[in-house]
């Protein structure tokens, strides 16, 4: 176990970059630094500028070792996302940005030769959003480049290999929504084999497997010692689901929040999920299938609060609950439980203050949450990671709406370091050692009705 020194944690999120520096004595956040995770916009095509999050890695890494000697770095990052390297460990194409069409260009050559949902519990998803999607397009349309690729590395796991030279994939990236996993075998789904990309698949190891320590170069440019070990890394939702697999009873469900809300349920009713209503399932550190269901939750308050105070008072809570103000979904309607619903108000946003306002949006986002959580057959106590945990209209709402205890994790200011953090380490913590929770619960009958009555308008519409 790391116990001297701290542990640092690269958390690649969709819409930030964060590099936080954890204290495994107490599984505390001890300092955090973030840049803006930018698209560029090509060429070849809008992609990910990794050589601006790697500067920023390096300089956070110098700067927060100085006040944080660290010993160990885990890594996290967003799903639907990898890279393609040529022999020299290079990029053979950009890292393609998940949420550009390109891919849907291809999509009748694609869905003729992926795997069912049966075989991976992967929904079809459109833009790139399965990762075996973004490989074939780009392979397809770029045969030049894909004739110089050699590997094939989920995107936790390339950030791993920057750090360390060691090449991996690990089963939470490649369980989530690829079409390249097969949860229920353990192994490569069949569309890999056809498409003669086994060849190129990097070796799947563990999340907490130590790749290696970090290379002197790095090492050198950072100010870290040389025997700096770098762990596998996970997938961001997957990070905030381990502390949880590692000491709570099941059943449970874990909601993950940032740009995207995953919903998870552990040893939760049996579901039959529904691919068309964005439901799929993903695969936990340990390798084990998880139902799971999402929407794009962060991205949707973003859009609905921007240039808005994000504060709302005691009677302007009330004044939404009593009048009924209510927006219905979707927002993002690309994916999601609503796909091709178009979000309507019940009262125009710009006739409600900033406070009602985002008391009316924290309830939406709550009884979407609470949709995707039906879904995917939750069961159990609901804990709440990241931004949304800060949120008392939101959980509140949330709590209303299931009628189960919702738990409001503190944490972590980003939702996921303190779990990959846990990956550098073997011993197991114990509630005592993990930061703490607190329990929302809600009173009287004003939530609960507010929550029956979208139930039903939503069914109306």
């Amino acid at each position: 176990m790391i116990a001297a020194r701290h542990i640092a944690v690269i958390d690649i999120g969709k819409t930030n970059a964060k590099l936080a520096i954890v204290d495994p004595r107490n599984w505390r956040e001890m300092a955090v630094r973030t840049m803006a995770n930018r698209v560029l916009p090509g060429p070849p095509y809008p992609h990910f500028d990794v050589e601006t999050i790697w500067r920023f890695l390096i300089d956070a890494l110098r700067e927060l070792n100085r006040l944080h000697p660290v010993a160990a770095i885990s890594i996290t990052a967003h799903g639907a996302s990898g890279v393609l390297l040529d022999g020299n460990g290079d990029l053979a194409m950009p890292a393609l940005d998940y949420e550009y069409d390109g891919p849907d260009k291809m999509a009748g050559a694609y869905d003729a030769v992926r795997p069912d949902f049966a075989e991976t519990g992967s929904p079809r998803l459109p833009m790139g959003l399965n990762l075996g999607a973004q490989f074939f397009w780009q392979m397809q349309s770029f045969p030049d480049r894909a004739a110089k690729v050699r590997h094939m590395l989920t995107y936790p796991q390339y950030w791993a290999y920057r750090l360390t030279g060691i090449i991996a994939n690990e089963v939470t990236s490649l369980g989530c929504h690829t079409d390249l996993w097969n949860p229920w075998t353990g192994g490569f789904s069949s569309m890999v084999g056809s498409l003669g990309w086994t060849r190129l698949m990097a070796p799947v190891r563990r999340a907490d497997d130590i790749l290696g320590p970090v290379l002197p170069g790095l090492a050198q440019a950072a100010g870290l010692s040389g025997d700096v070990k770098v762990s596998c890394g996970i997938h961001d939702s997957n990070a905030s689901l381990y502390p949880h697999l590692l000491r709570r009873q099941k059943p449970f469900s874990a909601v993950s929040t940032g740009t995207w809300v995953i919903c998870m349920s552990v040893g939760g009713r049996p579901v039959d999920p529904d691919p068309a209503r964005d439901t799929l399932v993903n695969v936990n550190a340990f390798g084990d299938p998880v139902p799971s269901a999402r929407f794009m939750g962060g991205r949707e308050f973003d859009l609905l609060t921007a240039g808005r105070s994000t504060v709302a008072t005691k009677s302007e809570i009330q004044q939404v609950l009593d009048g009924s103000i209510m927006l219905l979904p979707a927002v993002e309607n690309r994916s999601g439980p609503f796909p091709g619903r178009n979000a309507s108000w019940t009262v125009g946003p710009n006739a409600l203050s900033d406070g009602a306002c985002f008391a009316a949006v924290s309830f939406y986002l709550a009884l979407v949450t609470h949709t995707c959580l039906n879904l995917c057959g939750a069961d159990g106590p609901i804990i709440v990671e990241g931004p949304f945990s800060q949120n008392d209209c939101y959980l509140t709402m949330l709590a209303g709406a299931a009628g189960r205890p919702v738990i409001q994790s503190k944490s972590s200011a980003t939702g996921t370091s303190i779990g990959a953090a846990m990956l550098a380490g073997k011993d197991r913590p114990r509630a005592s050692e993990t930061s703490p929770e607190f329990n929302v619960s809600t009173s009287g009958s004003a939530v609960p009705d507010y929550a029956a009555l979208w139930q039903e308008r939503l069914c109306a519409g």
